[in-house]
């Protein structure tokens, strides 16, 4: 039996119809696709014909439900090796927090073949369905993605947050709902003017779309008020206010 082979596809931040054309073709080649909760993994009823196909859940859901990376893995190979066609579907972009290159990694070293199909970040496109550009011209020229799953004081954290603070751009943090007060107290304390706007997107490009605008000295209150949870990503900088001014 030949060995099968494996696509990483990004499915991007939650609609079906942000999936692109190469993921798609993807996912209707596939034999078995492993998904997680995000994108458009929910819906894969509504735009795929899953006969024949085996869809097995691998998320990791914030602070609950996981499925250890290890065995992501192990799935990905067996399946691999037993000749099929497998699609690994994440949310977003497979390399923007995704893990992605770790399974690429793995399927290198097992000799699999693989492919990378990228994918629409959240990162990117949730903050423009809240009407919030990154970057907008006179206003910034950089925009940072940061992983808000540590907390600042985390020994384990790889942010300088004290350059974060000062380095004048956008602000854009996934995976940071546990971690928004303490992220933007430190962002604070390092220099950022409290009043800098800010804004909290949960399930972005999704029927379920909210949206709060706050300040980076309210954004932990008002997010806490209004019950925002994951998955949900948050701006901080002065973009965050353009479309509200």
């Amino acid at each position: 039996m030949s060995i099968g082979h494996v696509t990483l596809v990004g499915g991007g931040p939650g609609a079906w119809d942000l999936l692109t054309i190469r993921g798609l073709r993807a996912l209707e080649n596939a034999d078995v696709i492993l998904t997680d909760h995000l994108g458009p993994a929910g819906q894969l009823e509504q735009f795929l014909d899953l006969a024949g196909k085996e869809v097995i859940d691998v998320s990791k859901m914030p602070y609950g439900r996981q499925v250890a990376q290890e065995k992501t893995n192990e799935l990905i190979i067996e399946h691999a090796r037993a000749g099929k066609n497998v699609v690994r579907l994440k949310g977003g972009d497979p390399y923007v927090f995704g893990r992605g290159f770790e399974e690429y990694l793995e399927c290198l070293e097992a000799g699999i073949s693989c492919e990378v199909v990228p994918g629409v970040t959240s990162a990117i496109s949730v903050p423009a369905a809240a009407e919030v550009p990154v970057t907008h011209r006179g206003i910034t020229h950089a925009f940072t993605i940061v992983s808000g799953h540590l907390a600042p004081s985390n020994p384990k954290s790889l942010i300088d947050w004290g350059a974060l603070a000062r380095l004048g751009g956008s602000i854009v943090v996934v995976m940071g709902v546990r971690q928004v007060r303490a992220i933007t107290q430190t962002l604070i304390d390092e220099g950022l003017a409290p009043d800098t706007p800010a804004v909290a997107i949960q399930e972005g490009e999704t029927q379920q779309q909210r949206v709060v605008r706050a300040t980076a000295a309210t954004l932990a209150d008002v997010m806490e008020h209004e019950a925002i949870a994951n998955p949900a990503v948050y701006v901080i900088g002065e973009v965050a206010g353009l479309a509200h001014a």
